[in-house]
């Protein structure tokens, strides 16, 4: 996507990778890099890489407004009908890690998703790793996972388990991946 823009007001930022909260000011120029999973991933001037929220997408100018009011009118479509454990899936192939540009199933984050029925609806456990354990953007990706999930038709609960045992390792992804990555 590599757009340049000038953010138009202040807005909240989360530093890439270390996860540092912080308000970016109005008037400053950044590089748009990105735009997966419902948020934008930025270069600032200093070259740091920030993850600006859809929500914020006003700070960027109408175009990208537009761009995060199409992602979500997506993800609205995706959460009718019933319960399926493939809408679970399709939910955390828009988990982004803000550095990447594959989601977390394409990159073999996701060791295993399971469902059991509780009452009124479905209980899903996410069973997942990281690229790097010491990933200071961890937390916000776990998050992600959790919201992603919990927006899943028929979904009344949901858990995210975070190991490291097995380790990630580049041989997890799919060939998509490592094609788009350079690993091919």
């Amino acid at each position: 996507m590599r757009q340049a823009v000038t953010v138009l007001r202040d807005v909240d930022i989360m530093g890439i990778p270390s996860g540092f909260h912080a308000t970016l000011p109005a008037g400053t120029p950044v590089i748009i890099q990105q735009h997966l999973g419902g948020a934008f991933t930025a270069m600032t001037p200093t070259g740091g890489l920030v993850r600006i929220d859809g929500k914020d997408a006003d700070a960027l100018g109408p175009e990208f407004v537009e761009e995060a009011r199409r992602y979500e009118a997506a993800r609205a479509e995706a959460s009718q009908g019933p319960f399926d454990e493939e809408k679970i899936w399709d939910a955390l192939r828009e988990v982004y890690d803000p550095e990447i540009p594959s989601n977390i199933v394409e990159l073999g984050l996701v060791y295993l998703v399971g469902a059991e029925p509780v009452e009124g609806g479905h209980k899903v456990k996410v069973v997942m790793t990281l690229t790097a354990p010491a990933c200071g953007i961890g937390p916000v990706i776990v998050d992600d996972v959790r919201r992603r999930v919990l927006g899943v038709p028929g979904v009344k609960d949901a858990e995210v388990e975070l190991v490291f045992d097995p380790p990630w390792d580049p041989s997890r992804m799919s060939e998509a991946a490592k094609l788009q990555l350079g690993f091919l």
